[in-house]
């Protein structure tokens, strides 16, 4: 594959991550060049397996073999990682060639993105979760899991160290994603991650129905939960080099903005979709870049 074509996949990849990344690109956009076309790549194939999970790019009855064809295509990114060239990836795939291209660079865990795969896998079973564990364990495979690929992309001043933060970064952004969408993932998608076990304390029905009261300290209480991850998690940021930590800090401050709204307004996420403005998005950049870059 000659470099013209992987400049392309690379800036087809960056499109998606601009259109469809509607929180993370803001982070991704301080990184540098390289850096930045390798999250790009890594980011729209993570994409590509939440849309058929969710039924965006497939039919119902299409996800599991689709998702067996991603599982299919990520093992023969794992033979290009190690040394096959970039032309034994598929022509027609830019977001393969790019990724292909990524991994040999920074040499991506690719495993992790069958853990994604296989989180999807959950989704489209209808799992439920009973414990607040077993929804950690789902967290680490759908978004720990790309918390570690980035981590490979950013580099680290102390790797063993910095693995295990990024994967609890990566479950404290997921269990943020999880309340904000409330009511779309129930109503929409029929799921309902919140444990069992929480549900009971709270005396709050699997369908998120109860007590105005009891609803609110549900909410309250799991914002707590991730908060508690975020703490863990943002101790990566002075293991990582100025621009890297710029990224992180502006995708975890825009993700703890969105927490900090719900728990000062947990009636919020039963009327519809939390967000910020694009405003605000960019003043949490702003502010991450100006704190870590000199």
């Amino acid at each position: 594959m000659n470099e013209a074509a992987v400049a392309l996949a690379y800036k087809h990849c960056e499109r998606i991550t601009r259109s469809r990344a509607r929180n993370f690109y803001y982070g991704i956009r301080l990184l540098p060049p390289q850096k930045r076309s390798a999250m790009c790549a890594l980011y729209a194939m993570a994409r590509r397996i939440d849309d058929v999970g969710d039924g965006i790019a497939v039919q119902d009855d299409d996800k599991l073999p689709s998702l067996q064809a991603v599982r299919a295509s990520l093992l023969l990114l794992s033979g290009a990682s190690s040394g096959l060239p970039v032309a034994a990836v598929p022509p027609g795939d830019p977001v393969l060639i790019a990724l292909a291209d990524a991994s040999r660079e920074f040499a991506l865990p690719l495993d992790a993105l069958q853990e994604l795969v296989e989180g999807c896998e959950w989704d489209i079973a209808g799992r439920r979760y009973v414990t607040f564990d077993e929804l950690i364990e789902y967290c680490r495979r759908v978004a720990g899991s790309v918390g570690r690929l980035s981590l490979s992309i950013y580099g680290s001043s102390d790797p063993a160290a910095a693995g295990p933060l990024a994967d609890a970064l990566g479950i404290a952004l997921q269990l943020t994603n999880i309340l904000r969408d409330l009511l779309e993932d129930r109503d929409a998608m029929g799921r309902v991650y919140i444990p069992a076990e929480d549900l009971d304390r709270f005396d709050v029905s699997p369908r998120l129905e109860g007590k105005a009261d009891d609803l609110m300290a549900l909410i309250c209480f799991e914002t707590g939960r991730a908060s508690a991850w975020y703490e863990q998690g943002l101790l990566l940021l002075p293991l990582l080099d100025s621009r890297s930590r710029a990224c992180t800090a502006a995708m975890a401050g825009i993700y703890q903005r969105l927490l900090d709204k719900i728990r000062l307004d947990p009636e919020s996420v039963l009327r519809g979709r939390v967000g910020l403005s694009a405003g605000q998005k960019v003043t949490v950049a702003a502010m991450a870049l100006a704190r870590n870059v000199a």
